[in-house]
């Protein structure tokens, strides 16, 4: 499937340096894609700090949010490369002023630990944590939000026995999207697809190839 129509930002950064960059796809979840579209950033020798996938708001279309730290350039150049690819139809670039995100964060920590201080359980309810699974060796709390919230309930957390964390990739929406299915009826007005032609040759088979 070719590529419908590429988004940039409105403007770029005001000083030539680097900042954080959620690279939006929308794409054909087709086997090798995923694969093509890291090589892309391999080759530059940029590091993907977060990457997730999913379906989208369109049913067999998956999205896929790629997160880096670079310059505008080089992430407009990223983006139009991306675009390329023969299953992506359309890449949208934010910074995270333009986007709405969170990520999942998971910890286990001991249960004794949560039972005895009180200071544990205070720290839990500051951070918005929701037990996720409780038993008497250890519980696991789930927090959601910024990677600065979550990584702040770590270092709050390490005296009282973490035993284990993980965190998901970001999921993001951007503000002043439409929404794709607005871009997909955007580009059919622009370039309608062709009319059907009947065939003035059909159920005439017998006259035609008659000898």
């Amino acid at each position: 499937m070719s590529t419908i129509d590429h988004f940039e930002n409105k403007s770029a950064p005001l000083v030539d340096g680097k900042e954080e960059y959620t690279i939006t796809v929308y794409a054909e979840n087709r086997i090798g894609l995923l694969n093509r579209i890291a090589i892309i950033f391999s080759k530059r020798k940029i590091n993907i700090e977060s990457l997730n996938t999913s379906p989208s708001e369109i049913e067999g279309i998956h999205r896929f949010n790629i997160v880096i730290h670079e310059g505008y350039e080089v992430v407009r150049k990223l983006a139009r490369q991306i675009e390329k690819q023969i299953e992506v139809l359309k890449v949208y670039f934010n910074t995270n002023d333009e986007i709405i995100w969170q990520e999942l964060a998971l910890y286990k920590v001991s249960t004794d630990e949560i039972a005895e201080k009180v200071t544990v359980e205070r720290l839990l309810r500051q951070y918005g944590a929701s037990a996720v699974v409780i038993r008497k060796d250890y519980t696991v709390f789930a927090v959601t939000g910024h990677k600065e919230e979550t990584d702040a309930l770590i270092a709050a957390l390490e005296p009282y026995e973490l035993i284990e964390f993980v965190r998901s990739a970001r999921v993001a929406i951007i503000k002043d999207s439409a929404g794709f299915h607005e871009k997909l009826k955007e580009f059919e007005a622009i370039e309608p697809g062709e009319e059907l032609v009947e065939n003035e040759f059909l159920e005439k088979g017998a006259k035609i190839f008659t000898m």
